[in-house]
């Protein structure tokens, strides 16, 4: 019977309090970022609200054109309910539609019955060819944008002529209208449509950009001249944003769904992430072919080789692997003591016969041993590497 020598067994895997210790920084970090972000959202809950937002001081708000209006003595009250919007219809007030296209096509037919003959300004920003021949009946978008952003007026409303060049340039538009007037043109297209009502006082402006009225574009061309004269032409603006979740969006045969609503450029970039991320996929996959050895660039200990290949069984749950591995060489080391050849050091008719006369132990239980089954658990195997370690020590005894 073989000696069984009993070794104290090592765990390899980390304590709760090495994790702990290799985790806080990334805890830290996570935790400050958070605190960060959630800060950062209280600072801005009540300056940052979107695109084209009166309220807005982003880059993209349109802040700074409100509190140039109340300087003027212009009110501005934000709406984003197509019932708010029609109550808005008198001739002391200007009506401006941030976002056209996102109104169904019963909004738009009912907003632009309600504002017609009313007496004030109605002002349509950026429309497309779904909502432009809808809210502005005789006028059509060109499908072709401006080539440029600044134009010239080359026309003899009095609002351009005094405001000189602008960033008017986007859609382009044509129109049927005779009393018309057709500004900033592109390529003769109007980038600014001025239609008068022949039915009162008021008129429909079609602005062909947003840039006048952003934040950061207000300052540059005559942006701020443009903007404030066809805002500020009525003692009251109410700035209508159109929200989904508006009740009157709903019923509407001919609706157009969500996809309908994104813009182009939306479904492009969506479809260029998948391409960059599959091609980040083929580029960080596991290379398939043979492995080519590489010299290390410094020595490493023996022992800590040994132990980060244990943490790559465990990791791996591999116990099988480990125990042929350590069986494997144990049997390699032990062939040459007893007398027999290497190359029949995992024959077990070769092997156990001259280990057991040296030995003078059972047969079965060396067979167990070093030919055995894998390991069930942890456990297991580190109670068979401390047996396989006692079996050659007492081989190697005098």
């Amino acid at each position: 019977m073989t000696q069984q020598a009993t070794l104290p067994s090592t765990s390899v895997s980390p304590t709760a309090r090495q994790v702990w210790t290799r985790a806080r920084g990334i805890a830290l970090a996570l935790v400050v970022l958070l605190a960060g972000a959630v800060a950062i959202a209280v600072i801005r809950s009540d300056t940052r609200h979107g695109t084209l937002d009166p309220r807005s001081a982003d880059p993209q708000g349109s802040r700074a054109v409100a509190e140039l209006l109340a300087d003027r003595g212009v009110s501005t009250r934000v709406v984003t309910t197509l019932d708010e919007a029609r109550a808005a219809g008198d001739p002391d007030t200007t009506l401006l539609v941030a976002a056209p296209d996102l109104l169904t096509e019963r909004q738009q037919n009912a907003l632009h019955s309600t504002m017609t003959g009313t007496g004030g300004r109605t002002l349509l920003v950026a429309p497309g060819s779904w909502s432009v021949e809808r809210l502005a009946p005789g006028v059509v978008a060109d499908p072709a944008k401006s080539l440029g952003s600044t134009l010239q007026p080359d026309c003899d409303l009095p609002e351009a002529q005094r405001a000189g060049a602008a960033d008017t340039g986007g859609n382009r538009y044509t129109t049927t209208h005779l009393q018309a007037t057709s500004c900033y043109p592109s390529e003769r297209l109007a980038t600014l449509l001025l239609i008068p009502d022949t039915s009162g006082d008021g008129d429909t402006v079609v602005l062909g950009a947003p840039d006048i009225l952003t934040n950061d574009r207000l300052d540059e061309q005559g942006n701020a001249s443009l903007a404030l004269q066809l805002l500020g032409s009525r003692p009251h603006l109410v700035w209508y944003l159109p929200s989904l979740s508006d009740s009157t969006a709903a019923g509407t045969e001919g609706e157009r769904g969500f996809f309908d609503l994104l813009p182009s450029g939306w479904l492009w970039g969506t479809l260029q992430l998948f391409i960059a991320a599959a091609l980040a996929a083929l580029w960080r996959a596991r290379r398939l072919g043979a492995l080519v050895p590489e010299n290390l660039p410094v020595a490493i200990r023996a022992s800590e080789t040994v132990e980060g290949r244990a943490r790559l069984y465990r990791k791996a749950n591999a116990r099988d692997r480990a125990a042929a591995a350590l069986r494997s060489t144990t049997r390699t080391r032990l062939a040459p003591l007893v007398g027999v050849p290497v190359a029949q050091a995992h024959a077990p008719e070769a092997l156990l016969p001259a280990l057991s006369t040296h030995l003078h132990g059972d047969g079965q239980s060396l067979h167990t041993l070093l030919f055995g089954p894998p390991p069930g658990d942890d456990a297991a195997l580190i109670s068979l590497a401390d047996q396989l370690d006692a079996l050659e020590s007492e081989v190697r005894r005098p």
